[in-house]
């Protein structure tokens, strides 16, 4: 049982139960345990040794108290006077420095705040237009005596700069090629002397702590999540993790940090370039944000992630990503920054990289003015052949008492999935195996039909469409993604089993790793995921496709549930974050510059947005009726968080229930401008424009189950209700072309709080050319769980009339396939319905019984497609789908 609820900052009676926690077995004949220098190797020292168990604080939250968090009782956040003086137990902490409402200095008003935000931020229009602007502004108001908000551009400019908010000034030093050099190395970029421009990494912690715009958001105090239910744990947000807990355990040693919030940096670097052609174009920014705040905040790019340092490159290449990692760890190229495995087999005996192995590179220094003796020492040989650092290197977190850079590289689900495991390696793979499985015409053809088979995907709100199927040369980390809800339908019929079976395996890993929650049943998943992507991809070495598997970012697989469990859920930690932040803080600032010493103007426009953006939050939520967020405790905050009308998150095995808790509203489409324009207006001509007979039998059907939803027989075959027996309507009505739905999905892109919007469209012309009707879950039993509560349909209309008003929606059934999902693809199969005497089975349903859009994919087989199938007749050409379960991760947790 869990450890009774007390007061946030009072010991605890007893301690947090602890859950063995699961793991992969082991051979006892692959362990293996090395001596150098006191160094003692082990399988997963985090799995077998778990923190101390501590004192916590215990408080349960969510509906019906089915959550639970234990908190640390040392480092505890508690609440404190602007001096740092603790405040008594119970007490409320001080609210943020009032300001006087409507007080928009330096700005006269909110308009011309406004004004400035919308020519600077959002516009960002050059300063000649900004001049031009408003001297024709300036012309009109001649004639009243008045003035525009601002002169020119240069008054724009020394108002913004004048705000006193997110103030934290960019400083500079230079640094130079000082070390020692070989007799025949010498390399022009060692004489030069560059630029190093960074802000007080502090005063920019700082200023996220103080940012009310996400103070709700925000965990102030480590703390470990369970389930009622089992006492099962699970990963969130980053101070749920292992890694957090057990710095605060060190930390709280010295009794004068007792009561303090612990705050991680969490740092991510890339470089981007901003231009092709033009000299000096690659920039490398130095991001930073805190681990206080959620996941969601940082992928919302709200304010949660920051630009500390910058640094013009030379015109040489550059290392990142997997290469990044290679240099921050100081380790011989192919092997692995986290583990000291066999780069010839890195999948086996991946013995972790501890912190001795830290320590042995900070024996290496004492080492590092004898290069003659390193190259004969037999010691030194042994320390290398262990530990794989580069001898005269050393991590930059060497001398940190509490940063280990091989434990600290967090997952990279952008470079070391996406792009590597999927894009750069399984898609290459088939393409070589078509190659040299089939002759050259034979292997070009069943590409070209894989290409036709992606361009004929139905269009889908959030997918990326490929018009000429996988075919082009650049490829983003956003075209990889895409890739991957569509390319395995694609492939089957063309590849072995084996291989459609490594896909489904890889796809499921990815996607399991990005759920913003992650149980422990989850680990279980992905482990078992991942040992069957393990034993499938053999296939690829046993046909000589590949000679091995000993790749980084595939080895990469292996680290990612103790990651979990050190970092929690990846999906805040991943490096599309950073490259998403290059936009507004590199690419951006830098179509704006003259081009001429462009970084000091990027610098400059990045200060002044950071202006911009903190007069919001500071006026208006310091004036909150509430007092705001701020007074919030940690297990507040999560209660708030918690009790928001959203489902709860899955957690299979059990399969969680389908709580169908959505808003679901018809609307107008961009294809009309008033409702009911160019649509029918009555039954008989929607009759007529659907070509549905019977279209107002189901009408009268469907009065009789809204007025009678207690009768037996609606929850049967409504058609047994005699005709004669069910209401009659003749008056008008109104046809929409779309329904927008909301619904908590914070797995997948959405706002700070996790809620996202899509529309579904039924319009017989989309963008003035072909006619759209996209599919939708219909919650049929929400007890039961994923697909056997669901069911598919497609939207043929969607009206409303006025007989006690009801918004519905015509819609063609899909029937199931079979009572599970295919064994090979991992997705259930669909076909469409069929009513009396063959004829497609038509049905007039409630809005509320929409839970969102669904996504299908034709079963292909082995049938090549003909070039002139679109992607518009995809919903018509077949006569079976796949329900997309890859369409986007809130499906993946649904249609299961």
């Amino acid at each position: 049982m869990p450890v009774p609820p007390q007061d946030n900052h009072r010991e605890s009676l007893e301690p947090v139960p602890q859950t063995p926690s699961p793991h992969p077995s082991r051979n006892e004949d692959n362990e293996r345990d090395v001596d150098v220098d006191g160094y003692q190797g082990d399988m997963d020292e985090h799995l077998r040794q778990q923190s101390p168990h501590a004192d916590v604080d215990t408080e349960f939250f969510g509906r019906g108290d089915h959550l639970y968090r234990n908190y640390h009782t040392g480092l505890n956040g508690r609440p404190c006077d602007v001096n740092g003086v603790f405040l008594p137990p119970g007490a409320s902490p001080p609210p943020p420095e009032n300001l006087a409402t409507n007080d928009w200095t330096p700005f006269q008003n909110r308009t011309e705040f406004e004004m400035a935000e919308f020519l600077y931020k959002h516009n960002q229009m050059p300063a000649g237009q900004i001049d031009w602007l408003l001297d024709l502004w300036a012309s009109t108001l001649a004639k009243h005596n008045d003035n525009p908000p601002f002169a020119d551009h240069h008054d724009l400019y020394h108002v913004i700069d004048s705000l006193p908010f997110g103030d934290v000034p960019w400083q500079c030093f230079m640094v130079t090629c000082d070390g020692e050099r070989l007799a025949d190395e010498h390399k022009p970029w060692m004489d030069g002397e560059y630029e190093v421009w960074f802000r007080d990494p502090r005063e920019v912690a700082r200023n996220m702590l103080a940012n009310l715009t996400y103070a709700n958001e925000m965990d102030y105090c480590p703390y470990r999540e369970y389930s009622t239910e089992g006492d099962k744990r699970q990963w969130k947000d980053f101070m749920s993790g292992d890694w957090v807990w057990d710095q605060a355990d060190e930390i709280a040693k010295d009794l004068s940090t007792l009561g303090s919030t612990f705050v991680p940096v969490i740092l991510g670097s890339d470089k981007t370039t901003v231009s092709v052609g033009t000299s000096n174009n690659e920039y490398y920014p130095l991001y930073a944000s805190i681990g206080n705040i959620h996941n969601n905040v940082r992928r919302a790019h709200r304010d949660g992630v920051a630009v500390i340092g910058f640094l013009a490159m030379l015109k040489r290449p550059y290392i990142a990503d997997y290469e990044e990692q290679v240099l921050l760890a100081c380790i011989v190229h192919n092997w692995c920054p986290k583990c000291v495995a066999n780069r010839e087999d890195l999948d086996k005996d991946a013995l972790p990289c501890t912190h001795q192995r830290s320590s042995l590179g900070r024996s290496l220094g004492r080492l590092r003015n004898s290069r003659a003796t390193c190259g004969k020492s037999f010691s030194v040989f042994l320390l290398f052949l262990f530990t794989k650092l580069i001898l005269f290197r050393q991590p930059f977190t060497n001398d940190f008492p509490q940063a280990d850079i091989h434990q600290m590289i967090s997952p990279d689900i952008l470079h070391q999935l996406i792009k590597g495991a999927f894009k750069d390696h399984l898609v290459t793979w088939v393409e070589k195996y078509l190659r040299q499985t089939h002759n050259k015409r034979k292997a070009q053809k069943i590409m070209d039909d894989i290409d036709r088979r992606i361009a004929a995907v139905a269009s889908f709100s959030g997918l990326r469409r490929f018009p000429q199927g996988r075919r082009f040369k650049q490829w983003t980390g956003d075209d990889s993604k895409a890739l991957m809800k569509v390319y395995l339908p694609a492939i089957e019929g063309h590849v072995p089993q084996d291989i459609v079976r490594t896909f489904r395996a890889l796809l499921d890993f990815c996607y399991l790793v990005c759920r913003n929650i992650i149980t422990e049943d989850s680990l279980l998943q992905i482990e078992d995921v991942l040992s069957h992507f393990h034993h499938y991809h053999e296939i690829f070495r046993t046909t000589g496709v590949v000679l091995h598997f000993s790749l980084p970012r595939q080895h990469s697989l292996m680290h990612y549930v103790r990651n979990i469990r050190l970092f929690a859920a990846p999906n805040g930690l991943c490096s599309s974050i950073t490259k998403n932040k290059h936009i507004k803080a590199v690419k951006e600032p830098w179509r704006r510059s003259s081009r001429f010493n462009a970084l000091g103007q990027i610098l400059l426009t990045n200060q002044r947005l950071d202006k911009l953006s903190a007069l919001i939050p500071a006026q208006i939520d310091q004036v909150d009726e509430d007092g705001g967020a701020a007074a919030l405790t940690p297990a507040q905050a999560a209660a708030a968080a918690a009790d928001m009308h959203v489902p709860a998150p899955a957690a299979p095995p059990p399969p969680p229930l389908i709580n169908i808790d959505v808003d679901l509203d018809i609307d107008d489409g961009p294809t009309s401008s008033t409702s009911g324009k160019n649509r029918a207006q009555t039954i008989p001509e929607l009759t007529e424009e659907l070509d549905i007979p019977h279209l107002s039998d189901l009408l009268r059907c469907f009065l009789f189950q809204q007025m009678h939803p207690d009768d037996p027989r609606c929850h049967h075959d409504p058609s047994d209700v005699p005709l004669s027996e069910c209401p009659l309507y003749l008056s008008k009505i109104a046809v929409f072309n779309s329904a927008s739905s909301r619904f908590y999905a914070p797995s997948d892109l959405s706002g700070i709080g996790g809620m996202r919007t899509e529309h579904i469209r039924s319009c017989p012309s989309w963008r003035g050319g072909h006619s759209r009707n996209d599919c939708v879950f219909v919650n049929t039993d929400s007890s039961l769980p994923g697909m056997q509560g669901l069911e598919v349909a497609r939207v043929c209309a969607f009206f409303s009339f006025q007989y006690r008003f009801y918004p519905c929606i015509v819609v063609r059934w899909f029937d199931k396939i079979g009572d599970a999902a295919d064994e090979d693809m991992g997705m259930w199969m669909v076909r469409p319905g069929e009513g009396a005497n063959n004829t497609a089975g038509y049905a007039i349903i409630h809005i509320d019984a929409i839970y969102r859009a669904a996504h299908l994919i034709p079963v292909y087989s082995t049938e090549f497609l003909p070039p002139e199938l679109k992607f518009y007749h995809s919903y018509d050409a077949f006569c079976a789908y796949y329900v997309n379960k890859y369409a986007d991760h809130h499906t993946f947790e649904i249609a299961f």
